[in-house]
């Protein structure tokens, strides 16, 4: 029996989180909360196009100040690049008070007008990024107007990658 792990236990990969839940603590990985007002479609997608494209360098979140369900043409337009939401799901930021983030982006005008302060040390990023669920047209011209957001989202995400990792070597 080894005493050095029995007197000096490993730490633990978790630590208190608001509300008495436990967050995973990863080492070197640049927390990132995305935040719209319905967290239905452009915070999720950011979500996953992060996720996909940010080589693990980012644990990332998504939230809404009114939080519905994700847009069934959000996922369509993600699946569309390989790319599955569908285990994603709307969350309240509240959710999220007394985490830590390295950065909070917002997606949309509204979300940066309302969004609630969130304590920490974190930098605050704003995309004015129309919502695609707006339009009322046909499917077929909601779903354009999804891809073209998404491709927005996209390139938004290239420069964020690129700028965050050089930043950080």
């Amino acid at each position: 029996m080894d005493i050095n792990k029995l007197t000096n236990p490993p730490l633990s990969p978790f630590r208190k989180g608001g509300e008495g839940g436990l967050i995973k603590i990863v080492k070197d990985k640049s927390r990132v909360l995305f935040v719209c007002t319905g967290n239905s479609c452009r915070s999720q997608m950011a979500e996953g196009l992060l996720k996909h494209y940010g080589n693990d360098k980012f644990e990332v979140y998504s939230a809404g100040l009114r939080p519905s369900s994700v847009h069934t043409l959000a996922i369509k337009a993600m699946a569309e690049l390989d790319i599955d939401i569908t285990n994603q799901y709307s969350k309240p930021v509240n959710e999220f008070l007394g985490q830590e983030f390295s950065y909070i982006i917002t997606v949309c005008d509204s979300a940066k007008m309302l969004c609630p302060s969130l304590p920490g040390k974190h930098k605050v990023l704003h995309w004015s990024i129309e919502d695609p669920a707006s339009t009322s047209d046909t499917e077929e011209e909601m779903m354009k107007a999804f891809r073209k957001v998404r491709h927005e989202i996209l390139e938004k995400i290239k420069h964020f990658i690129s700028t965050t990792c050089r930043s950080s070597s």
